[in-house]
C-alpha cells in the first residue's frame, strides 16, 4: 500500500522512470498510476502522435520495442502503454527485458499485467528492477482500509476525522475505486484546509451519520437493542445505498476485532493490531468486555450464515429485511 502512494507521489513531483512493471491482483492500483502517468505525461495535441497502446493478445516484442526506441514528436516523451500484458506470448517478456536493460530517455513505457503477480524469476523483472519501477499490488484486508483512506486523503491534500474515516470504511467498504472517487468529490466540494467530519460524509457522499454500519457495530457494542433495531430498519429500507453485504463485512470485521482483542496481552499496540484509530480503541475495549470469546466466535458465525441467505444458499426465499432482523436477534441472544 504504501509503494502505491510512493509511486504516486514520485508522479506528481514530476519524478519519471523510464519502465513501469505494474502487476497483481487489486485493479484498482494499476488503474490509477496508468491515469496519474498519462494525465501527466500526454496532452490532447499530442495524443496521436506520442501516445501508443497495446494490447496484450495482439501486440508483438518488434512492435513494442520499436514504438519505444522513437522519439516523441510533440510532446516531452514518447508514451508506451501495454494493458493485458499476461495475456502475451511468454518470448516477448524475454525480448522486452532487453529493452528494458537499456531502456531510451525519450520514452516512457508502463506494462500493466492483470489479475496476478508478475514473475520475480523472469528476466523483465529484474531489468525493470534496475532501471525502471516495480509495483506489484494485492487486494487490502479489512483492517488495512482506515489507514488506506488515511494515505490517500493525505495524498489529496485533504484532512479527515477518525470518525469520518470509520463512516467511510463501514459504509464503502473494500470498493477503492468508490473510496477514491468520494475524496475526490470531497476534495472539489469542502474548504480547503477544513478537516471533514462525519456532517461533511454525510453532506456531500450521502451516508447517514447516525443510521449506518458503523453506528449498528456501535450499538451492537453497547447492547442498545433499540438504537440497533432502528439503525437495522433504515439499513432496510436504504438498500441501494446500504447493501447487504456490505452491512454483513462490516460486522465480520467488527467482530473480528473484539476476538483480536480477547487475544491480545499487551495494549500498547492494540489500535495497530486491530487496525482501527487509537481514538475508537476505547470503544472497541468497552465492547470486547460485553462478549465472552464463545459469544464472538457465536457471532461470527451467524454472520456466516447470515451471508450464504443471501446468496440463495440454505435458505428459501429469505429477504434482506429478514435475514438483517433475523441476525441482529442473533446477536442480542447470544
Amino acid at each position: 500500500m504504501q509503494a502505491f502512494f510512493t509511486l504516486l507521489s514520485k508522479i506528481q513531483k514530476d519524478h519519471f522512470s523510464p519502465f513501469y512493471l505494474l502487476s497483481g491482483t487489486e485493479s484498482f492500483y494499476i488503474d490509477a498510476v496508468l491515469a496519474s502517468l498519462t494525465s501527466k505525461l500526454v496532452e490532447e495535441a499530442s495524443r496521436d502522435f506520442d501516445y501508443t497502446v497495446f494490447f496484450g493478445k495482439e501486440a508483438n516484442a518488434t512492435e513494442i520495442i520499436e514504438t519505444a526506441k522513437r522519439y516523441p514528436m510533440m510532446a516531452r516523451y514518447n508514451v508506451v502503454v501495454i494493458k493485458e500484458a499476461q495475456q502475451l506470448p511468454p518470448a516477448v517478456f524475454d525480448q522486452l527485458a532487453l529493452y528494458a536493460s537499456h531502456p531510451t530517455n525519450q520514452s516512457i513505457v508502463v506494462l500493466c499485467y492483470m489479475h496476478k503477480a508478475f514473475d520475480k524469476r523472469k528476466k523483465l523483472f529484474k531489468a525493470v528492477e534496475k532501471t525502471g519501477e516495480i509495483l506489484t499490488v494485492k487486494p487490502l484486508y479489512d483492517n488495512q482500509i482506515p489507514q488506506w483512506i488515511r494515505e490517500h486523503a493525505k495524498s489529496l491534500q485533504l484532512d479527515l476525522s477518525p470518525t469520518a474515516v470509520e463512516l467511510l470504511t463501514s459504509s464503502v467498504g473494500s470498493n477503492l475505486s468508490r473510496l477514491s472517487s468520494e475524496l475526490q468529490k470531497l476534495k472539489l466540494v469542502v474548504e480547503k484546509d477544513k478537516t471533514i467530519d462525519e456532517e461533511a460524509i454525510e453532506k456531500y457522499v450521502g451516508i447517514s451519520k447516525s443510521f449506518n454500519s458503523f453506528e449498528l457495530q456501535k450499538a451492537i457494542g453497547i447492547r442498545n437493542f433499540s438504537l440497533a433495531f432502528q439503525i437495522v430498519q433504515y439499513l432496510n429500507r436504504n438498500q441501494k445505498a446500504h447493501p447487504l453485504i456490505l452491512t454483513l463485512s462490516s460486522l465480520h470485521s467488527y467482530f473480528q476485532k473484539l476476538l483480536l482483542l480477547k487475544g491480545i496481552d499487551n495494549s500498547k499496540n492494540a489500535a495497530a493490531t486491530i487496525g482501527v484509530s487509537p481514538y475508537f480503541l476505547k470503544e472497541y475495549e468497552s465492547a470486547a468486555n460485553q462478549f465472552s470469546m464463545r459469544q464472538i466466535t457465536n457471532a461470527m458465525r451467524h454472520i456466516f450464515e447470515a451471508d450464504l441467505k443471501s446468496k440463495g444458499i440454505g435458505s428459501v426465499n429469505a429477504g434482506v429485511d429478514e435475514i438483517l432482523e433475523t441476525l441482529l436477534l442473533q446477536l442480542f441472544t447470544l
